[in-house]
């Protein structure tokens, strides 16, 4: 596993999740989602194609957060986790991707990075640390297309232009080297934000991506401490190292 996520900058797990899995997260994401469309209706309608902080105290009570730090830090994901070639792991935050409420707003090809950093540091982040992407998709859809190795290599001119709409390029073209990768409800797919990758519109799309780090604080500035679990949660918890990575090196920094 770790070496296929070395080569390539993704890893699809099918059926990861059983159905009793899925059937436990789901309403709580759903709860989510009502709560956070009806306080961002604007944004909704207009462009959104995911919203965030899906652990924080604003939409969800405490046990459906609860439900969700226990979904982040079971044995399973960690199962999966800590092989990857992390020094250490820390958790970042919680997105949800969904269908654009406009049909004909199109999808566009990025790396997660450009919208953060100029394009000399996004050559140097291919170098590291790493963050990385845990989507579990909660019903059958396209998925993403994503390009094979580009967590670690630069950009063709022609990504480099479709990406970031250089030379007269739109970035919903097609990409020659572009692999689409379909995802089913319970599969789970691990991607590097690195990777030049595109999200796929189309059925009923609802997936839940959670989203690691290697422990190092310039990637945890962007941690909103209202996500994280509290002492008595933290105790209910299986594996909550990437969270107790995270408390740790927030902390410290503030000393």
């Amino acid at each position: 596993m770790k070496s296929n996520f070395t080569r390539d900058g993704y890893i699809l797990l099918p059926e990861f999740f059983t159905c009793e899995e899925m059937s436990e997260i789901k309403p709580v994401i759903l709860n989510f989602h009502k709560a956070w469309v009806s306080d961002n209706k604007k944004l909704y309608d207009e462009r959104a194609i995911n919203s965030a902080y899906l652990t924080g105290t604003k939409y969800l009570d405490h046990q459906d957060r609860l439900t969700l730090f226990r979904l982040i830090a079971s044995q399973k994901i960690a199962s999966r986790l800590l092989p990857l070639p992390f020094k250490k792991p820390a958790f970042m935050n919680t997105q949800l991707f969904f269908n654009p409420a406009n049909s004909d707003q199109r999808n566009y090809w990025h790396r997660d990075p450009q919208y953060h950093l100029s394009i000399e540091e996004q050559k140097q982040a291919l170098d590291g640390p790493e963050v990385i992407h845990f989507r579990i998709p909660l019903e059958d859809e396209p998925g993403i297309e994503l390009i094979p190795g580009t967590h670690k290599r630069w950009d063709t001119e022609e990504e480099f232009n479709v990406r970031t709409e250089a030379a007269g390029r739109a970035h919903h073209e097609d990409l020659v080297n572009g692999q689409s990768i379909p995802l089913r409800q319970g599969d789970l797919l691990i991607f590097s934000a690195n990777i030049i990758h595109r999200g796929l519109y189309g059925k009923n799309r609802l997936a839940l991506d959670i989203l690691f780090c290697e422990a190092e604080i310039e990637l945890l500035e962007f941690v909103d401490k209202s996500c994280l679990p509290d002492e008595q949660i933290m105790s209910q918890l299986e594996c909550s190292e990437a969270f107790a990575n995270t408390s740790k090196l927030l902390a410290s920094s503030h000393e």
